[in-house]
């Protein structure tokens, strides 16, 4: 199984690294840029029109090395559903950006209408498989049943994981490689369970993550846009629940509940004192703002995603080494 396992983020990352350019200068063509947030770091303003949706790059890398090599089990449709649901909410946020000429997409409460009626219809499928309502506590040896309010834990954790990648992508390659540590991460611990068809998707996503990671670094020639970053965040979602390891992925994640907190902590200062406590949220911009270069914030960020996924596993390795 090892070697499929390689064979999928082998094709996955050559198909994407060679869909990268075609649909780069499809986007071009098309006038497809990104529009950029005038309160954002001045050094920013030279990225507006740079094309945009370049998630669509790594989700049909995966897709097409998924259908071509991948076991068609239903926890890999599973897995997909709030991946490609994902990725038509966001990609619809991205042509409203673009065709309006701002930096503001659909309105927040038709985003998160899509968003709760997808979660909806995956917990009702997982509901319906029997997927069990239990659910590990860190660090302890608690298995906490929660019965019909899992459910709801299903629908927080798909709304609140997507937005939290969605706010983390405001930085050349900052969210894909964040994500690809926590897939490489869910690899290993769906590999471990037996459940192998999830470790290939895993392996898939990984793959075409780091194929378009060529294109995003900086200086970026693509951004993924919001039809990437909720695409990642209901794939990583997803996974988590698929694998029973929910609550890890607050860990695995860390990054990006990080970055939704520095958020919520500065909305709530500001609202509360009038006052800031950060330069400017997400948080990578208040350490852009203190004079560190993008590539410094992005590789403190990777390091810091490391770590926290090495915790996760050491915490859980009492099963896997």
């Amino acid at each position: 199984m090892p070697q499929e396992l390689l064979s999928g983020i082998v094709v996955s990352f050559g198909i994407s690294l060679l869909l990268g350019p075609f649909f780069i200068r499809y986007m071009k063509r098309l006038q497809f840029g990104q529009q950029i947030r005038e309160d954002g770091p001045a050094r920013h303003l030279a990225k507006a029109g740079t094309p945009t949706m370049g998630g669509v790059v790594f989700l049909a890398a995966a897709l097409i090395t998924q259908l071509l090599l991948g076991p068609r089990q239903a926890a890999v449709f599973l897995a997909f559903l709030p991946t490609l649901g994902g990725a038509v909410i966001g990609g619809l946020d991205d042509y409203t950006k673009v065709s309006r000429g701002r930096s503001l997409g659909l309105k927040a409460r038709n985003k998160i209408l899509g968003q709760l009626l997808l979660a909806g219809l995956f917990a009702a499928l997982l509901f319906q498989a029997g997927h069990s309502t239990a659910v590990a506590i860190p660090f302890t040896e608690i298995q906490l049943e929660l019965g019909k309010f899992y459910s709801l834990l299903v629908v927080v954790m798909i709304l609140s994981t997507t937005n939290a990648v969605n706010l983390t992508d405001g930085i050349d390659g900052l969210a894909a490689g964040t994500a690809i540590i926590s897939f490489l991460t869910f690899l290993y611990i769906s590999a471990m369970q037996g459940q192998y068809e999830l470790a290939f998707f895993c392996a898939v996503m990984v793959g075409a993550c780091f194929g378009f990671l060529v294109y995003n670094l900086h200086p970026a020639r693509v951004f993924m846009g919001d039809a990437g970053s909720l695409a990642l965040g209901g794939a990583l979602a997803a996974v988590a629940i698929l694998t029973k390891t929910e609550l890890y992925l607050l860990i695995i994640g860390g990054v990006f509940v990080i970055e939704t907190l520095a958020v919520i902590l500065q909305v709530a200062s500001f609202q509360l004192t009038g006052k800031r406590l950060f330069l400017m949220t997400p948080l990578h911009h208040h350490f852009e703002l203190k004079g560190w270069s993008e590539w410094r914030v992005v590789t403190s960020f990777w390091a810091l995603a490391f770590i926290l996924a090495l915790v996760a596993l050491l915490d859980l390795g009492g099963g896997f080494f």
